[in-house]
């Protein structure tokens, strides 16, 4: 039986909250107000909402920690070592057009390094979570990623650069040959569930460039804790600075991540 700290119940009661307002929302979807922020990328009321029930809860339980939010940006705290990264609304395209596979994510960066994260699904009611050192779960069970060793035998994710995003040359020289070598690929639209679901063994291993900090940090350490091995696409550990993302068991991570190194580097020469 898995024992959850009080930091990550501070998480998981602001997350809950939050859920229920996009619950709401979700019934509603057809009348919800929706503005353009970017080439794909849209912004609700929805989003918004529950962003100001996070940034609400998660200050109260933590007055001095920072935040770096997604809709509305950074805010300083009084401890400058310690900052929640929140996605409100991961996977905002799947829940404007009604399809229920979204999630809230929020980590807690430390001294440069994320040491606790949650992912929420409210539709589905699974709640990830894992903090640095003390393994990853889905709500009490306890996660691994797959154990799969054979590229051919594998199930993997992927995010695309849609509308406007640099990268597609890239992307479409890897996608066929990841295709042709595997036993199927899977696009979901939504980062931090993808993370998850490597961290859980329901994919092999997923990869994506240009993300943001707070997509992808509460997936890192699930995937970490559960076992598996992440890095940059190219390689690099820095994935938070650059956006770039390859998870997946160690077995498989030396085919994976020599395929997408070739078909990235075909596409730049």
């Amino acid at each position: 039986m898995s024992v959850r700290s009080a930091l990550i119940n501070v998480m998981e009661g602001a997350a809950r909250k939050a859920a229920r307002s996009l619950i709401r929302d979700f019934g509603e979807v057809e009348q919800l107000q929706v503005s353009k922020k970017g080439p794909g990328d849209f912004v609700s009321n929805a989003d918004h909402k529950s962003e100001s029930i996070l940034r609400w809860e998660l200050s109260r339980a933590r007055p001095d920690y920072g935040l770096l939010l997604e809709e509305s940006g950074a805010h300083a705290g009084a401890d400058p070592s310690r900052t929640w990264l929140v996605d409100p609304l991961d996977g905002t395209s799947n829940f404007l057009h009604g399809i229920p596979h979204f999630s809230i994510t929020i980590a807690l960066q430390q001294d440069n390094k994320i040491v606790a994260g949650v992912i929420l699904d409210p539709i589905k009611d699974e709640f990830f979570w894992a903090e640095r050192g003390s393994g990853a779960f889905l709500n009490d069970r306890r996660l691994r990623v797959s154990a799969r060793r054979k590229l051919e035998d594998s199930l993997l994710a992927y995010g695309e650069p849609f509308g406007g995003r640099p990268g597609k040359d890239a992307f479409a020289k890897a996608l066929p040959i990841l295709m042709e070598r595997t036993a199927g690929i899977r696009r979901s639209g939504a980062a931090a569930q993808d993370l998850a679901y490597v961290a859980a063994g329901r994919f092999d291993g997923y990869w994506e460039e240009g993300l943001k900090p707070w997509d992808m940090a509460a997936g890192i350490l699930l995937v970490q804790e559960a076992g598996g091995y992440v890095t940059e696409v190219h390689g690099g550990k820095e994935m938070l600075q650059s956006g770039s993302v390859l998870a997946t068991n160690d077995h498989l991570y030396p085919s994976v991540s020599a395929l997408l190194r070739e078909a990235y580097g075909s596409a730049k020469a």
